[in-house]
Order: C-alpha cells, then structure tokens, then sequence
C-alpha cells in the first residue's frame, strides 16, 4: 500500500472512531511498519493544513485524532447548541496540576502539596480518565502512584507534557522554601 492510500486508510480510521487512536494499534491493524505510519500521518496533517480543512488531526501522546479546526468551532456550536460539558472543580483542577507537574506522585504527596485531603478529587479524576495509576512506589505500604494520560493531554489541548507552561515563580526565598512544588 502506497503512502497516499495509507494516509486514507488511516483517515477512514480516525472518521469513524471518533475519539483518539493508539498509533501502534493502527499500525499492527493495517500490517505496515512505523516509518510507513508515521509517514502518512505527517502526509495526512500536512494535508488538511494545507488546505485549510474543516478538519485537523491532533496529536496526543501516542495518539491521534480528527478534531475540528479551532478556527470553525464557533460554527459547529452554533449549530448543534452542545450540552454544557461538566468542568472540573476547583479541587480537582488543584490535583490535577499536582500530578501534571510532580507524576509520578502519591496521595500522600498531592495532600502535602494542596495541605488538605484529596481522596475525591484523585477518584474523580481517575474515572474521569486524566490520571491513571501508573505503579508503586517502594516505600512503606508501596502506595499507588498518579500520573497523567493521554485523555489528560486531549483535553488540555496538549501533544505532549512538555508543552505545559512553567509553574510560577516563588515570590520571595521564605515562598521558595515553603512550596512542595519548587524543587
């Protein structure tokens, strides 16, 4: 299968899963090696860039996804009136940045951070799908360890962790040595 056809292959993927796909899983399914994948992804992108489609492909992590291009979004709401989707609280945003910023981290160090409890907030955001455990630490009672997933990255609109902006700066030394986050 030639590039061209790959990239549309792929497409057709994309189009009717509707949520983000594993790369490596689109790869084992169509039987073609990784320089082939990712050659018609780039093709794909560069496409719908190019032309300035409706549409845009988003990456993810090691996922990709047909998205609406930013641009046309306040065409598409004004159509289809979507349901308000539910935001997260402001706990939960809380927690949030601590594990996008400190993963892999525990509980135990998330409330330390935040100086209150967050059994809640780290529930809801893993049934949510922006944290998942991702292993133990070897310490005393080998706590569960947090950290962010791809559906973390989608939703912030991020391909990767290193698009997160720097934390704030302390104001003063005495600030410094008091935040959990300052390393």
């Amino acid at each position: 299968m030639d590039i061209p056809e790959l990239a549309h292959v792929i497409e057709a993927i994309l189009f009717v899963a509707g949520e983000p796909v594993n790369v490596r899983e689109i790869q084992r399914a169509l039987e073609v090696t990784e320089d082939e994948t990712r050659q018609a992804i780039d093709a794909l992108e560069s496409d719908y860039s190019y032309h300035r489609r409706g549409i845009t492909l988003k990456r993810f992590g090691q996922h990709i996804q047909l998205s609406t291009r930013a641009e046309y979004a306040p065409y598409v709401e004004r159509l289809l009136q979507p349901i308000q989707k539910q935001s997260l609280s402001q706990s939960a945003l809380e927690t949030l940045a601590v594990v996008a910023y400190k993963q892999p981290v525990t509980r135990l160090e998330i409330e330390a951070v935040r100086g209150v409890k967050c059994d809640y907030s780290v529930q809801s955001l893993v049934n949510k799908g922006l944290i998942e455990e991702v292993g133990r630490k070897e310490a005393l009672g080998r706590p569960i360890l947090y950290g962010t997933t791809d559906k973390f990255l989608s939703h912030f609109g991020l391909s990767s962790l290193d698009q997160l902006p720097a934390p704030p700066e302390p104001k003063n030394d005495e600030a410094a040595e008091n935040d959990p986050l300052v390393p």
